[in-house]
C-alpha cells in the first residue's frame, strides 16, 4: 500500500499491565517463560520494569528487581528495546530522590541491561526533568521525554487541553531537556480523542518530522482504542499495547484488537527493526502468557471499564493496587465514597496529573476524607505537594487547603526546588543507606545501597532475608465467621501471619484481639461456641480503668515505639502503621502506663482493632 506506515508497538505486559491487573504482583518464574513467545511474534520492544514494578518485588515477591531485569535482558538478547519507567525526580519513588539517588538510579539500570528510560514528571514541572534527563543521558541510556495526560473532571478549568500540553513541551525544549523520543502519557485513559489529536498534531509541528513520538493510554475509561487512533492519525509513530490476559479494561489495548482496528488503512503495527508483527504469533504469544498466569486472581474492577472515571481520574495502574489494598484490609465497601471525593481532592490540589505519585496523593487524601471526615486529616504527600515540595502544580492550589496543610504539616509553603531540598536530607544519601546496611551485617553494593534508599526498612527486611511473599492467588479466600441468632457475636478474620490467623472479635459486647493457629479457628467454633473459643484463645477481657487506642483505619504496624510497662503522656507517640501506603503515627490519647502493645510490627490491623492498652 502507498505511504504505508509501521506503527511501533511496545508490549507494555510485563510492566503496566501487571501493574493494572495484579497490582505488580507476578512471579518471574511464571511469566519469564513467555517472553520468547512475543519474540518470536516480532515484538522487539517491551517495558519491563522501573515504575511499581521495582519496588512490588522487594515487598510483595520477596524478588530482587535487578535480578528480574538481567534475565529479561538475557531471554531478549541484544536486539530488543527494554525500557523502564522513571517518575523525575521522585526516580521509582513517591518521594523526591537526592542527585545521588538519581545518578545511581541511571547508572544500575544502565548495568543490568535497560535501553530506554521514560522518564515523567507528575506536576509536569521542567525543572523537575531536568537533572533526571541529564542522569539517564550520561548512564548512556535513550531517554523518553514526557508530558503527563489526562482530562479535568468536567466543568474544571484551567489546565489539561492541548494548548497546555504545549505549552508544557516548549517548556522543556526550552529549559534544554535532552531526549531521543516524545511520548504522552494519559495513565488514567480519560483524555479524549479531539484533544489527543491536537495534542499530537501541534507537538509534530513542534518537533520535526524525525522525532519520534508516542502515544500512551489506558481502556479505564473506555475510550484507550479511539485516542489510539487519534495519536495514529495525528503522525504518532507509537503505541503501547499489552496481551491478554492482561489487556483492557484498566490495562492498555490488546495487539490484536489494535491490528483489527487498523485493517483497510496505511497503517500496520510492527517494530522498530522495520517488521510487521506476526498476528498469528501474538496469537499464540497470549494463549501461552494467560496460560502462566491462570492461577492468578484478577480483581473484577480490572476487566472493566467505568463511566465515573473521567469525573475522578484514577490511573489504571493505581485503581487496582488500591482496591486490591482495600480488599486485603476489608474496607472495600468504602471505595465508590473514596472516588467520589477525587474530583474536589483533584481539583483543589492544583490539576497535577493523576499519575504516580500524585495519582496516590490524590487518592490517599480522598480515602482521609471518607475515614475521617472532609479535610479533616491531610495527607503528607498531598499536603507536601500543595505546599510547593514536589515543585511547581499546574495552578495554585486552593488557599485553605494550602493553610490546612501548612497547619497539620507544619511546614511552610516553598518555591524551592524539590531536587535541592532532597540533597539536604541525609536519608537519601549513600551515607545513610550504608550505615543500615553496616547495623544490619549487609554487604555493601550499589545495588544493596539503592534498595535501601529506594524501599527504606522494606528494603532492609528483604536484604536481610525477612521478607514475605503477598502475591494474590485465586486459591486464597479469605476467612469470615459470624456466630450468634441475635448477630451480636462475630468474628472477622483481618489477617494471616507465619500460620497464625489474627480477629477482632466481639462477645457480649466485649471486645477481644485474638490470634489463633491458621485454619483452627473454625473448629474452636464448631467444638466451643465463639465466646468458649475466645477465651480459651485469648487473653482475659479487660477492666473498666484501661483505655483502649484502636486503629483509625485498616493497615500494618511499622515500628513500636513503646513497650508494655512504659509510662506514656497524652499526644506522645506510641506506634506507627503503613496504610494504604502512608506512614500513621499512632499517639497516645491519655496519660498512664501502657498494659498491652496489641499489635507486634507486621501485623495488619483493621479499623477500631485495639492496638495499644493504657491502664488510667
Amino acid at each position: 500500500m502507498a505511504n504505508r506506515k509501521i506503527i511501533e508497538a511496545m508490549d507494555t505486559s510485563y510492566r503496566d499491565g501487571f501493574q493494572s491487573v495484579f497490582g505488580a504482583r507476578v512471579f518471574m518464574k511464571d511469566f519469564l517463560p513467555t517472553v520468547q513467545s512475543a519474540i518470536d511474534a516480532g515484538i522487539k520492544h517491551f517495558e519491563m520494569g522501573g515504575g511499581a514494578r521495582f519496588q512490588a518485588l522487594f515487598f510483595y515477591l520477596n524478588e530482587n528487581a535487578f535480578d528480574m531485569m538481567d534475565k529479561f535482558r538475557e531471554i531478549a538478547g541484544k536486539e530488543c528495546v527494554l525500557q523502564t519507567l522513571s517518575r523525575g525526580v521522585n526516580y521509582i519513588g513517591l518521594d523526591t530522590g537526592s542527585r545521588e539517588i538519581i545518578d545511581l538510579h541511571a547508572r544500575l539500570f544502565k548495568k543490568h541491561g535497560v535501553t530506554t528510560i521514560r522518564n515523567f514528571d507528575a506536576l509536569n514541572d521542567a525543572r523537575n526533568m531536568e537533572y533526571s534527563a541529564k542522569a539517564i543521558k550520561d548512564a548512556g541510556l535513550n531517554h523518553e521525554l514526557t508530558v503527563t495526560v489526562m482530562d479535568l473532571p468536567p466543568g474544571c478549568v484551567g489546565a489539561h487541553d492541548a494548548a497546555f500540553y504545549e505549552r508544557t513541551l516548549k517548556s522543556f525544549l526550552d529549559a534544554g531537556v535532552p531526549y531521543d523520543s516524545v511520548v504522552f502519557k494519559d495513565a488514567s485513559g480519560t483524555a479524549n480523542p479531539r484533544k489527543v489529536y491536537d495534542t499530537i498534531s501541534a507537538a509534530r509541528k513542534l518537533l520535526g518530522k524525525k522525532t519520534h513520538i508516542r502515544y500512551h493510554t489506558h481502556e479505564t475509561a473506555g475510550i484507550g482504542l479511539a485516542c489510539y487512533l487519534a495519536a495514529i492519525e495525528a503522525d504518532a509513530d507509537g503505541v503501547d499495547l499489552d496481551r491478554e490476559p492482561v489487556s483492557g479494561g484498566t490495562a492498555h489495548t490488546d495487539i490484536l484488537v489494535m491490528a483489527h482496528a487498523l485493517k483497510g488503512s496505511r497503517f500496520v503495527l510492527g517494530n522498530h527493526l522495520g517488521d510487521e508483527l506476526n498476528l498469528d504469533k501474538v496469537l499464540i504469544s497470549e494463549t501461552i502468557l494467560k496460560e502462566a498466569l491462570k492461577d492468578y486472581f484478577i480483581p473484577p474492577e480490572a476487566t472493566q471499564v467505568s463511566a465515573i472515571i473521567q469525573y475522578s481520574p484514577m490511573p489504571g495502574g493505581a485503581l487496582t493496587a488500591n482496591t486490591q489494598m482495600m480488599r486485603d484490609n476489608k474496607c472495600l465497601d468504602k471505595f465508590p465514597a473514596v472516588i467520589a471525593e477525587m474530583r474536589e481532592v483533584v481539583e483543589k490540589g492544583g490539576f497535577g496529573t493523576s499519575v504516580t505519585p500524585v495519582s496516590q496523593f490524590y487518592f490517599q487524601q480522598a480515602f482521609n476524607n471518607v475515614m475521617f471526615g472532609k479535610w479533616k486529616k491531610i495527607a503528607e504527600g498531598y499536603g507536601r505537594m500543595a505546599l510547593g515540595y514536589f515543585g511547581k502544580t499546574p495552578v495554585a492550589p486552593d488557599p485553605e487547603i494550602v493553610k490546612l496543610a501548612s497547619e497539620q504539616l507544619k511546614l511552610p509553603t516553598t518555591t524551592e526546588n524539590a531536587i535541592d531540598i532532597a540533597d539536604r536530607d541525609e536519608k537519601k544519601s549513600s551515607k545513610w543507606a550504608k550505615e543500615r546496611l553496616r547495623d544490619n551485617n549487609i554487604k555493601i553494593s550499589d545495588e544493596n545501597i539503592f534498595i535501601v534508599l529506594a524501599c527504606g526498612y522494606k528494603g532492609i527486611t528483604f536484604l536481610s532475608g525477612k521478607a514475605k511473599g503477598s502475591v494474590r492467588l485465586k486459591s486464597d479466600v479469605p476467612p469470615t465467621v459470624t456466630s450468634g441468632a441475635d448477630g451480636e457475636t462475630k468474628a472477622n478474620a483481618s489477617s494471616k501471619s507465619g500460620g497464625v490467623e489474627e480477629f477482632t472479635v466481639v462477645v457480649e459486647g466485649q471486645t477481644y484481639f485474638v490470634k489463633i493457629a491458621e485454619g483452627k479457628i473454625a473448629e474452636l467454633i464448631a467444638a466451643n461456641g465463639v465466646k468458649s473459643a475466645v477465651e480459651n484463645a485469648s487473653a482475659p477481657p479487660l477492666g473498666d480503668k484501661t483505655h483502649i487506642i484502636a486503629a483509625p483505619m485498616p493497615g500494618t504496624i511499622t515500628k513500636t515505639v513503646k513497650s508494655a510497662g512504659d509510662r506514656v503522656k497524652r499526644d506522645e507517640l506510641v506506634l506507627t502503621m503503613e496504610a494504604m501506603k502512608m506512614e500513621n503515627e499512632i499517639f497516645a490519647d491519655v496519660d498512664g502506663v501502657i498494659v498491652i502493645i496489641n499489635a507486634s510490627v507486621g501485623t495488619k490491623v483493621q479499623t477500631g482493632q485495639p492496638l495499644v492498652t493504657i491502664a488510667v
